[in-house]
């Protein structure tokens, strides 16, 4: 029973940050076309929020071993 909450808590974290990612993306991509000349700060900041959305699917991984092992 374990191992198969594993999987749910594993699979639905890597598609909540495929999603996340692919909308702060877009969203990056939308206001360089709009203001280019901000471009780098956009891309700073965004690459900032992909690292920390990119941190929940990888505590998501921790919680499901621990749940593995109990």
């Amino acid at each position: 029973m374990g191992t198969i909450a594993a999987g749910i808590a594993a699979a639905a974290a890597a598609l909540a940050a495929g999603y996340g990612n692919g909308l702060v993306i877009s969203h990056t991509i939308d206001s360089m076309a709009r203001q280019p000349q901000i471009a780098g700060q956009l891309r700073t900041t965004m690459f900032i929020g992909v690292g920390l959305i990119e941190a929940v699917p990888i505590l998501a991984i921790v919680v499901a071993f621990m749940v593995m092992n109990k």
